[in-house]
């Protein structure tokens, strides 16, 4: 039997293909707080994390003509967009601030830290812990992959080397945990 919401989200990625900008922003709508939260927790920055899930939204408009609902779900693809796009901006921070610090290091110079604002800072505070809720309802085999996945960075053969379990066990737990993920957390959160 065929998932319709799964049927739902490939169309509208084909629609996003042929440049309909109501279906990325239908897509953006069910997608961004999830995204966002991912994104957080990998980076540690609100700031990034909007930019994060731009750029992937941003992606999603250039490439979604390659999109092949075949070799994965769109929810799956927008995650390992998400978390792709989150590690290398997290390394990308940590070299920028290694650099800065050698350089301040040597200068005696401080630099300011702009601090979000206040209802920015309750919003992502409710949704984190939604997330982590949600999480805590998984069982121990699926949340454990989803950790090792989004806040580790680590990749479905390293978390199979890591846990002791094959590779098809550890993309099925990871499936099932992010599906159930979201039906916790909703659509639009």
């Amino acid at each position: 039997m065929t998932d319709p919401n799964r049927t739902d989200e490939a169309a509208l990625v084909a629609r996003i293909a042929r440049q309909d900008q109501s279906a990325l922003s239908e897509l953006y709508d069910r997608y961004v707080r999830m995204l966002a939260a991912v994104a957080f927790k990998i980076l540690g920055s609100l700031e990034e994390a909007e930019e994060v899930v731009l750029d992937v939204f941003c992606q999603v408009w250039r490439t979604a003509a390659s999109y092949d609902a075949r070799r994965s779900r769109v929810d799956a693809w927008l995650f390992m967009l998400t978390r792709s796009r989150s590690l290398d901006r997290l390394r990308a921070l940590q070299r920028s601030a290694r650099a800065r610090n050698a350089s301040v290091q040597e200068a005696h110079v401080q630099w300011p830290i702009r601090e979000a604002d206040t209802a920015e800072q309750l919003d992502l505070i409710e949704w984190r812990g939604r997330v982590s809720a949600a999480l805590e309802r998984l069982p121990d085999e699926q949340r454990r992959v989803l950790e090792l996945a989004y806040y580790q960075g680590l990749t479905h053969t390293q978390i199979a080397a890591q846990t002791g379990k094959p590779l098809g066990t550890v993309k099925t737990r990871i499936r099932l945990g992010l599906n159930k993920l979201r039906d916790a957390l909703g659509n639009g959160g």
